[in-house]
């Protein structure tokens, strides 16, 4: 086991997407830069995710303009790291199943429109012949966005972290933060280590970290199931067979599917309060059989789950403590993958001009 360095410019604490980004965007920057992960680098919530990236978030234009500048990065990425990411277009589609979604939409549109964000109303028809799983009298209208995409997280994380280690930065896996002191001196079981300045990064794990320094971050880590269908009959609904679905989200009850190989994978949070695992399942069924009937009654398996970080409303914070050098990107709420790059570039910004 190799040991830490005495000192660093900046000590990234996280090895998922938001942490290798920062890694990457600093020593690119040529600040001096280690990266400590508690176990391998994107074993966290990188790792369970649905593999999507997109631009539009439902009444939420600030994220959506994180997004629009991240995925913008994405398209650049192999030329920037030297690793390229396989994006595979898919598109997004929310459902509207009564008239007050579709007009707070459209009262939504301007700002989503500002924000760089792709997306217009689609009539049930077309959203039928985007998805044929949807059935014919189940949506009134749908959000329609075509920049979305599909991408495996893990390529994202040793993505930036070849490009950091290209450029300087030294990464160290397996390396929990065990505390850290008023100076900034970092304690492992590996070594101790001085930053100029810390960067916290480490997902749902962010509030633990930062209360290390004395630090308060508001958020809480949030557990999610992804799962699969049984492999579906795509007889009666052939378009399926030729070509993936987008990823499409129900608007009312959260519900979000996309093909998955030759499954259908979905996610719709976890049992609520006092809910068990059946009667969440059940409930998760009653939507898949009204909004698509081709999938009622198919069988459900679980696919993977984990935690990520959420914040109280849901969108990400991303900056500084007032007294000290403790920089922070967290509560991102499930998508750290849509804006790992542009939060690797907050960071940066925040970090260089002290």
């Amino acid at each position: 086991m190799s040991a830490l360095p005495d000192r660093a410019d900046a000590v990234v604490i996280g090895g998922g997407v938001i942490g290798t980004s920062a890694a990457h965007h600093l020593a690119e920057a040529g600040v001096d830069t280690v990266l400590l992960e508690r176990g391998s680098l994107g074993g966290g919530a990188s790792a369970h995710t649905a593999g999507m990236v997109r631009t539009y978030f439902p009444g939420d234009p600030h994220t959506g303009r994180m997004a629009v500048r991240s995925l913008n990065a994405y398209h650049e990425f192999a030329g920037r790291t030297g690793a390229p990411l396989g994006l595979r277009r898919l598109g997004f589609m929310v459902l509207f199943t009564d008239e007050q979604q579709i007009a707070a939409f459209e009262a939504g549109l301007p700002a989503q429109r500002a924000a760089g964000v792709g997306v217009h109303l689609i009539s049930a028809a077309e959203a039928r012949a985007l998805n044929p799983l949807i059935g014919e009298h189940a949506v009134l209208a749908a959000a329609w966005s075509p920049e979305a995409y599909h991408v495996d997280g893990l390529d994202i994380v040793r993505g930036y972290a070849a490009g950091a280690r290209n450029h300087g930065a030294r990464l160290f896996t397996h390396t929990p933060v065990t505390r850290i002191d008023d100076d900034n001196t970092v304690h492992t079981p590996r070594g101790s280590i001085k930053a100029d300045s810390i960067v916290c990064t480490a997902g749902p794990w962010s509030g633990e970290v930062a209360g290390m320094a004395s630090v308060d971050l508001p958020m809480t880590p949030r557990a999610i199931e992804m799962l699969f269908t049984d492999v579906p009959d795509v007889l009666d609904v052939p378009d399926t067979a030729h070509h993936e679905l987008p990823m499409t989200m129900h608007a009312t009850s959260g519900l979000r599917i996309r093909s998955w190989k030759d499954r259908i994978l979905l996610a719709m949070g976890m049992p609520g309060a006092g809910e068990t695992r059946e009667a969440w399942l059940g409930r998760i069924s009653g939507h898949l059989g009204t909004l698509f009937p081709a999938l009622d009654g198919i069988g459900l398996h679980r696919a993977w789950s984990g935690d990520f970080d959420a914040s109280p409303n849901n969108t990400a914070f991303i900056g500084e403590h007032p007294t000290r050098r403790f920089l922070y990107a967290a509560g991102f709420t499930g998508a750290g993958l849509c804006q790992a790059p542009a939060a690797g570039e907050k960071l940066r910004d925040l970090l260089i001009v002290k």
